[in-house]
């Protein structure tokens, strides 16, 4: 699997991340969407990466920089023909790296709170992530769960709650 940053450009990651928006509205009211869009994802704050193998897209996640030691998992998506197959742990531990090599010393995320999330929840909880509350820019919603890693100094206990 290579891993790469990637200008959002190509036509596969353009259609991805489309695939991703849909299933976000599919499974959560407009409000609590908080995918980002193309356009969004090429902000200087966010950093952006796809795997591939043999020429198909695999998946994408980014990282967005929130302060100086903060930072976002976002647009983690798996293509559907790729699933189960390791691509979003692979991507997960390499945007963590990138995270780590910036300085930055806690990763959080938002994702959905219902069944279709459920396979992205354990992966963030196996991965040491644990819940927290709401934070930037982020309000407490039924359809949310946040979750945060510190990536430097002592992490709180498995499955314990920690401020974001």
């Amino acid at each position: 699997m290579d891993i790469r940053l990637d200008d959002l450009q190509g036509e596969a990651i353009k259609a991805l991340l489309q695939l991703h928006l849909d299933a976000m509205h599919q499974h959560s009211p407009p409000e609590s969407v908080h995918a980002l869009d193309v356009e969004a994802l090429r902000h200087p704050s966010i950093t952006f990466w796809t795997a591939w193998e043999s020429g198909h897209l695999l998946g994408c996640g980014a990282l967005k920089r929130l302060d100086r030691d903060h930072g976002e998992l976002k647009s983690m998506r798996t293509a559907d023909a790729h699933l189960r197959k390791g691509v979003a742990r692979a991507l997960l531990r390499h945007v963590e790296s990138a995270a780590r090599a910036e300085g930055i010393r806690r990763l959080s995320l938002e994702t959905g709170s219902n069944a279709p999330f459920a396979a992205a929840l354990r992966l963030y909880a196996s991965e040491g992530f644990v819940n927290c509350g709401p934070f930037a820019d982020y309000a407490l919603d039924p359809f949310s769960v946040f979750m945060t890693k510190l990536l430097a100094d002592q992490a709180p206990p498995h499955g314990a709650h920690a401020p974001c």
